[in-house]
């Protein structure tokens, strides 16, 4: 309670504004519908709205928190709202599409913005002082040229170091990479035993990190035509394989663990990448290992690292959508999303609640910092098929051909996005 005090204390000061090689399968283009358009007034309901809302939740704080801001938004307007925790969030969603009666309002994740939006299940918005929102995020939630939501909270990757292994490996804050070629060597020296230098989980969310450092990605800037092929996506490739070659990078599944976390946990990994949930594991099932974290080393083309986030989404076929944006816009009001994210630990999407927000959680400096620069994943409808086949590819990567396993993919990407 604290912290939630020292943080709403800065807003009424005014330092605040507030308001995640093919393998012989096909992939055919499907067409989805029209998406809806920002130029259509929203639709009111008559009186008092009741609105639904379908939440993915990380557990009873975080449902607790968001009951608690709804009541709030609720009693000052004189509306309702039903928050709904997901057991499946993605299959409730799809159901609730399908039958023509989705929730009003719901977590989206970046990933699915272009699938829904290209099905016609989405009605396009922009919250209040859009343009505080990072740059990237905003980018996150944009497909065909519109934004289509407002950013939740959001999440990078970062680097985590076990501090006992890197001193007792002789390194010093001094030590910390901050190039590719840096990080390669502190790898090698941190790899002793039965100890690997970094653990990563496999696949594009993760590898993704490598492929923007070395200033490439997956698919071109208007996600229209595929570059898996390209030079700078298979250097950033090749520069993870060349390192598990060495012996000195291993995917989780090498050291016996179910991901980066749990490597770094147990001390099988003197170093990982993962997003600022990794606090909650080590916290609560690895207390006696300390760490600090870095944000992730520079690579060829500059600073690169990867965005998770939701937004928060509202149904096309919602009767009271201009309600369900006022509500959004008194969620990602910069002082709420501070509360949030002493309830449950998420980093606000608003750029003006940063310095609040590092000032209390002065630790989460290195993954906040990758608002500035890092990248959302792959938006495009109909690719989630083509990158499970590719994630499934990657697995091997150590003893890939990366060629043909790009090469494969752009031909499976072209095939979905009427190349």
């Amino acid at each position: 309670m604290k912290k939630t005090n020292s943080i709403l204390a800065l807003a009424a000061a005014g330092t605040l504004v507030l308001s995640a090689c093919g393998g012989g399968e096909s992939f055919e283009d499907t067409d989805g519908g029209d998406g809806g358009d920002a130029s259509q007034p929203a639709a009111s309901a008559e009186g008092a709205a009741s609105l639904v809302m379908l939440i993915g939740s990380s557990g009873e704080a975080e449902t607790t928190a968001v009951e608690e801001a709804t009541a709030a938004w609720a009693e000052e307007t004189g509306n309702e709202v039903e928050v709904r925790p997901a057991t499946d969030l993605g299959q409730e969603l799809a159901q609730g599409f399908a039958g023509g009666n989705p929730p009003d309002i719901f977590y989206l994740d970046a990933s699915q913005v272009a699938e829904q939006a290209s099905a016609g299940n989405l009605f396009a918005y922009e919250a209040e002082d859009n343009d505080d929102f990072y740059p990237a995020l905003q980018e996150a939630f944009t497909y065909d040229g519109q934004q289509w939501c407002a950013p939740k909270d959001f999440s990078t990757l970062a680097l985590q170091i076990n501090t006992a292994k890197w001193e007792e490996a002789g390194l010093t804050d001094d030590d910390i990479p901050t190039t590719y070629e840096e990080l390669a060597t502190v790898a090698e020296t941190l790899t002793q035993g039965d100890t690997v230098g970094l653990v990563l989980g496999p696949g594009i969310d993760r590898l993704g990190a490598f492929v923007v450092g070395n200033g490439g990605w997956w698919l071109n800037e208007d996600a229209t035509e595929p570059t898996g092929a390209s030079e700078e996506v298979l250097a950033g490739l090749e520069y993870v394989q060349e390192n598990m070659a060495a012996g000195n990078f291993a995917y989780a599944a090498d050291v016996d663990a179910g991901w980066g976390g749990e490597a770094f946990g147990t001390q099988r990994a003197a170093m990982t990448m993962e997003g600022n949930w990794i606090k909650g594991a080590m916290t609560n099932d690895y207390p006696d290992v300390e760490y600090t974290v870095a944000e992730l080393p520079e690579g060829p083309a500059g600073p690169g690292t990867l965005l998770f986030s939701n937004c928060w989404g509202i149904a096309a076929e919602s009767e009271a959508q201009a309600q369900a944006v006022d509500l959004v816009n008194y969620l990602t009001a910069a002082e709420q999303q501070l509360g949030f994210a002493e309830a449950f630990g998420v980093m606000p999407s608003r750029q003006s609640a940063t310095d609040a927000y590092t000032e209390a959680f002065p630790e989460d400096a290195p993954f906040i910092a990758g608002g500035e620069y890092g990248r959302g994943p792959i938006n495009a409808p109909d690719m989630a098929q083509v990158t499970a086949d590719l994630n499934s590819q990657l697995e091997g990567l150590e003893g890939a051909n990366l060629q043909q396993v790009m090469e494969s993919f752009d031909t499976n990407a072209s095939a979905v996005l009427g190349q």
